[in-house]
C-alpha cells in the first residue's frame, strides 16, 4: 500500500525567499484565503496583477495574446478572498436584454439569433457581458503600527502549507524580533482563523488588520461599510454594487475602531468569517485548526493516490509534484457547489464567470480519482438552471436545454462573438453523468441525473440540421479550437465536436435502456446521420471548410480519441498521422495548460506512452508550474490556470490504468483507487 501521508508530505510547499508568484491558498472548494510570505495577506500590492497586453491581430482576423517568452516575473498571483456565494452586480443605466446584444444568423433551418454582443445596443452587451462579478471579500494581514515595515524587511522567512493538514505555518523576522504566523480555512464553513505569536504583540508594534479594499470596478457608485464592535466580537455590513454580506470577526485580543486587532499577550487568536447572513457563534483557532487536519486526512486517504516513488526517468519526481499539488489546488478552488472560474478562487478572471467548456477539465477527475461526490456538487447546479436553459434553446427554436458558455449563477450567457458560438460544452453534462454511473456506488444516480442528460442530447438531436440525408453541426459554430470564431458564419463540422455529438447522444440512449425507456429514434437518425470528421492529406482537419487546420491555439481534432473513448467515426491510422503533424508543425507557444493532458490522453489511446509522458511534460511556458502548482497562462489575466491541473490529473489517471507510461523500467507507478474513464464501447449500439 502507498504510504499517503508520506507520499503528499514529500510534497509540501515550502517558500524561503519572497516572489509575487508565491501565494499559497487554504480553502474547501467554495471559500478559499489567499495568502503571502507572512501567512496571511500582509503585503497585496506586491502580488497585483499587471496590465493586461494589448491584443493583436493576425493575418487571419484573430484577436490574440502577443507571444511572449514565459518570465516568472510576469506572474504575480494576487491576495483574494474569494467564495461561490459571493457575487455583485452594478446598477444598469437601462434594463438590458440579451436580445438587445444579440444578431441573426443564417442556418439551414433559418435565421437563428445569437448573443454575439454586435446587436442594436452596445451598451447593453458591455454591462451583460460584465454583470454579475465576483466579489473580493476582505484582506486579513498583519500591521505594524510604526508604519516603517516594508516587504523587504522581513528577514529568514519561511513558509510551508502542509498539504496533509491544510495549514499555512510562515516564520520570519523582522524589527528584530521573530514571528510566527498559522493560518487555516475551515472545511465546510467560509471562514478563516489565524494565531500569531511575537514579542511585537505585546510591545504594541504588531497587530492583525482587517481591510476591505475596493473592488477597482469604477461602475460600483456605493461601496459601504457598516460595523458594530463587543468584547472581542465585531461585524461589518458590507455593500458592493447589489450585494451585501457580513463580516464577523472573534479574537481573545482587542478589536480596535478600524477593525485592527491587537493583545498584550505574546500570542494573538482571530476567526474572521464572510457570508451572506449572520449564522452561528465562530469557532476559535484551535478548533478550526483540528476540523481542517481532520477534513484533509480524509480527503487523502479516501481517494487515489499514484507514486512514482523508485522510477528511473528523472522527471517522475516533478510529475509526481504536479500530481500531488494539483489535487489540493483542484479540491480547494474547483471542488465548490458552482463550476469554477478558470482562475479559481484566487483572483478574477472575466468577472470571475465560469466557462462551461472548462468545468470538465477543473472536475471530472474528481471521479475517477475516488471522489465522484466533489464532481457532483457542481453538478447540481445544472439542474438548477434548466429553466435558464430551455428559455436560451426555446429563444433560438431548439428544443431542450442549451447550456451558457461564459456564465455566472443566474445560467445567462454572456454576449460575445465566441463564446455563444462554442458548443462543446454542451455534451459536458452527459459525460459527467456518466463518469458518476461508472465511479460511484448509488444506485439512484439514473433516476437523479437523467433529466439533465435527456434534456441536454434533446438540445443536441435538434441542433443538429439536416442537409440531405447527412446530419451537420453549423454554421453558426465557433469549435473548440476558437481560433476560428472570425469565421463563425460559415465554420461548419469540426472533427472533436461531431465525435463528442454522436459518443454523447449514444449515452443518452443507453441511459434510457438502463432505465427500462425505450431508445429515441430520432437520436439515433442523428447518431448514424452525422457527418464523418473530415480528412485533408491523410490527416484529420480542425473543421470541414477552409483553413482547415490552423495550426495553433487548441489542437482540438486530438480531443476525438483519448479525451473521448474511440467512435466508429475516428480511425487510429489516421488519427496518428493527425498527432505526428500537431507534432511537428504546432505553435506550441498559442496553447493553453490543458493542450498537453489531451496530446497525452491521445497518445495513451494510440498506444505511445512515450509520447503521452513526453506531452505531459513538454518544457514550454504555457505548461510551466510554480512552485504552488498552479500554471500560469499570460501576464495580467490568468496567472493560474485550473483547467491545467485538472487536465493534468485525468490524463495521469488514464495512463496509469492504460499502459499510458512506458514499460521499460524508467517508471514504476503505483496506484491505488483509480476508477474508470468511459471505454470503447460505442454506446450508440447499446452496448
Amino acid at each position: 500500500m502507498i504510504d499517503r501521508e508520506r507520499l503528499v508530505r514529500a510534497h509540501n510547499v515550502v517558500v524561503t525567499a519572497w516572489h509575487p508568484s508565491s501565494t499559497l491558498s487554504v480553502g474547501n472548494g467554495d471559500f478559499a484565503f489567499n495568502v503571502d510570505v507572512t501567512g496571511l495577506q500582509t503585503f497585496p500590492a506586491e502580488h497585483e496583477l499587471p496590465p493586461r497586453p494589448v491584443l493583436v491581430t493576425d493575418e487571419h482576423g484573430v484577436r490574440r495574446l502577443p507571444v511572449r517568452e514565459f518570465d516568472l516575473d510576469d506572474f504575480p498571483v494576487p491576495l483574494r478572498t474569494q467564495s461561490t456565494w459571493g457575487w455583485y452586480a452594478t446598477e444598469p443605466a437601462a434594463p438590458y436584454t440579451l436580445d438587445q446584444a444579440s444578431t441573426g444568423y443564417a442556418t439551414r433551418r433559418g435565421e437563428v439569433r445569437y448573443p454575439d454582443g454586435l446587436g442594436p445596443v452596445p451598451e447593453a452587451a458591455a454591462w451583460l457581458y460584465a454583470n454579475p462579478r465576483r466579489l473580493d471579500l476582505g484582506r486579513l494581514g498583519l500591521d505594524f503600527p510604526c508604519g516603517r515595515v516594508a516587504l523587504g524587511d522581513l528577514e529568514a522567512t519561511r513558509v510551508e502549507l502542509d498539504l496533509w493538514t491544510g495549514c499555512v505555518h510562515a516564520r520570519f523576522e523582522v524589527l528584530g524580533r521573530p514571528v510566527e504566523v498559522w493560518t487555516v480555512a475551515h472545511p465546510r464553513l467560509h471562514l478563516v482563523a489565524t494565531r500569531v505569536e511575537s514579542p511585537l504583540l505585546a510591545a504594541g508594534e504588531l497587530r492583525l488588520r482587517l481591510s476591505f479594499p475596493d473592488q477597482g470596478d469604477p461602475l460600483v457608485k456605493d461601496e459601504r461599510l457598516t460595523q458594530e464592535t463587543v468584547y472581542g466580537r465585531a461585524s461589518a455590513v458590507r455593500t458592493v454594487g447589489d450585494a451585501c454580506y457580513v463580516v464577523r470577526v472573534a479574537t481573545d485580543g482587542v478589536i480596535g475602531p478600524e477593525l485592527e486587532l491587537s493583545t498584550a499577550a505574546p500570542a494573538l487568536h482571530a476567526t474572521v468569517a464572510f457570508g451572506p447572513v449572520r449564522t452561528g457563534d465562530l469557532p476559535g483557532f484551535e478548533e478550526v485548526r483540528a476540523a481542517a487536519a481532520a477534513h484533509w486526512r480524509d480527503f487523502w486517504t479516501r481517494g487515489a493516490a499514484v507514486s512514482f516513488g523508485g522510477s528511473s526517468d528523472p522527471r517522475a519526481p516533478e510529475l509526481e509534484r504536479r500530481v500531488v499539488l494539483s489535487r489540493y489546488l483542484t479540491a480547494v478552488h474547483s471542488a465548490g457547489v458552482l463550476p469554477p472560474q478558470e482562475s479559481g478562487l484566487v483572483h478574477n478572471s472575466w468577472g470571475g464567470k465560469f466557462h462551461l467548456e472548462m468545468h470538465w477539465w477543473h472536475a471530472a477527475h474528481f471521479a475517477v480519482w475516488g471522489r465522484p461526490d466533489l464532481l457532483e456538487r457542481g453538478l447540481g447546479w445544472y439542474g438548477s438552471i434548466l429553466g435558464v436553459g430551455r428559455e436560451s434553446a426555446r429563444r433560438q427554436g431548439y428544443a431542450g436545454v442549451r447550456w451558457p458558455k461564459q456564465t455566472g449563477p443566474d445560467g445567462r450567457e454572456s454576449p460575445s462573438d465566441i463564446g455563444a458560438f462554442i458548443i462543446w460544452q454542451q455534451p459536458h453534462p452527459i459525460y459527467y453523468a456518466e463518469l458518476l454511473r461508472l465511479n460511484g456506488d448509488d444506485p439512484d444516480v439514473l433516476e437523479r441525473h437523467k433529466e439533465i442528460v435527456f434534456e441536454t442530447a434533446e438540445f443536441m438531436a435538434d441542433f443538429a440540421e439536416w442537409d440531405g440525408g447527412t446530419c451537420h453541426l453549423g454554421p453558426p459554430v465557433v469549435p473548440a479550437q476558437e481560433t476560428y470564431y472570425p469565421d463563425r458564419a460559415r465554420t461548419a463540422d469540426p472533427t472533436f465536436e461531431l465525435t463528442y455529438w454522436r459518443w454523447a447522444l449514444g449515452v443518452a440512449q443507453s441511459w434510457r435502456e438502463r432505465l427500462g425507456m425505450e431508445r429515441r429514434a430520432d437520436w439515433d437518425a442523428v447518431i448514424d446521420g452525422l457527418a464523418r470528421p473530415a480528412v485533408r492529406e491523410g490527416r484529420y482537419a480542425a473543421v470541414a471548410v477552409e483553413p482547415y487546420t490552423l495550426p495553433d491555439d487548441h489542437p482540438s481534432m486530438l480531443m476525438a480519441l483519448g479525451f473521448l473513448p474511440r467512435t466508429p467515426l475516428i480511425d487510429l491510422e489516421t488519427m496518428a498521422a493527425t498527432y505526428d503533424d500537431v507534432l511537428a508543425r504546432w505553435d506550441f507557444r498559442t496553447t493553453w495548460g490543458w493542450d498537453y493532458p489531451v496530446l497525452a490522453m491521445c497518445a495513451t489511446k494510440l498506444g505511445r506512452p512515450a509520447s503521452a509522458v513526453d506531452a505531459l511534460l513538454m518544457d514550454t511556458g504555457k505548461n510551466m508550474t510554480l512552485v504552488s502548482g498552479h500554471v500560469p497562462q499570460f501576464p495580467g489575466g490568468l496567472s493560474v490556470y485550473l483547467p491545467a491541473n485538472g487536465g493534468l490529473l485525468a490524463a495521469v489517471a488514464m495512463m496509469a490504468k492504460q499502459d499510458g507510461f512506458p514499460r521499460d523500467g524508467s517508471w514504476r507507478i503505483r496506484h491505488e483507487g483509480l476508477g474508470d474513464f468511459p471505454s470503447d464501447a460505442d454506446p450508440s449500439s447499446g452496448g
